[in-house]
């Protein structure tokens, strides 16, 4: 390996070969689960609730909609707009503010060093990254810093601004479907590269020379064994 990179898996250098090698253009990356270990979105809305960033009336009931969620009685998409349209009136700086505290002690400690070097080795390589991710845009912005990734390039799960403060009025949650939808309109051609960890992110990949299962959940690696795809263990 080139750069001062930490030790790395036979298995991870490989990985990181295998795509440098194919010099991609264009790739994307899904977040929680593929660049990282935890679930941000789900641990950032326990975090700020806890530290009081939303209203008590605010907190009961989005937390007795994320049990019903669990339940499987809410739909992703529907909850992962709900956890971003719950900061209504709050001001965006002091969210992201939030986020930039509790991505780096929460967080971090849970990135994939491998994947962390690769990004940057891309970035070296000429390739333009893009982060995609149905947890809120000011988490995931937080988080991929840490990759090179800029804040122009996430595409995640937004609301419009009033006066500098969150509405209540979504432009996206790429989830899904949806994700497609975003490279498509967004980024405008299709990726040389995707990586994702779920059937969330098969659409996404579908639209990708090549496909990477990273950390995949078992629904998603059964599609990525079926159709050939790179699956990747951490």
């Amino acid at each position: 390996m080139t750069q001062s990179a930490p030790a790395l898996s036979a298995a991870a250098e490989q990985l990181i070969h295998s795509v440098i090698s194919k010099r991609p253009r264009i790739a994307v990356f899904d977040c929680d689960g593929t660049l990282w270990k935890a679930d941000s979105g789900e641990q950032f809305f326990y975090w700020e609730i806890e530290r009081g960033l939303v209203s008590d009336e605010v907190a009961n009931r989005l937390k007795a909609r994320y049990q019903q969620y669990r339940e499987k009685k809410v739909g992703e998409d529907q909850m992962c707009g709900e956890m971003v349209t719950m900061h209504h009136g709050i001001s965006c700086d002091l969210i992201q503010r939030s986020a930039d505290e509790f991505f780096p002690a929460i967080i971090a400690p849970g990135i994939f060093p491998e994947m962390k070097v690769l990004t940057h080795l891309l970035i070296e390589n000429d390739c333009e990254l893009w982060a995609i991710s149905s947890t809120n845009d000011w988490v995931v912005t937080a988080g991929v810093r840490e990759f090179g990734i800029r804040a122009d390039h996430v595409i995640a799960a937004c609301v419009h601004t009033d006066n500098g403060c969150a509405s209540d009025r979504l432009i996206r949650v790429p989830s899904g479907e949806g994700k497609a939808t975003a490279i498509r309109e967004i980024i405008g051609r299709n990726p040389d590269a995707a990586f994702g960890n779920s059937r969330w992110d098969q659409a996404m990949l579908e639209l990708a020379t090549n496909a990477y299962a990273i950390n995949p959940n078992p629904d998603l690696e059964k599609i990525a064994r079926e159709r050939g795809w790179t699956v990747y263990q951490p």
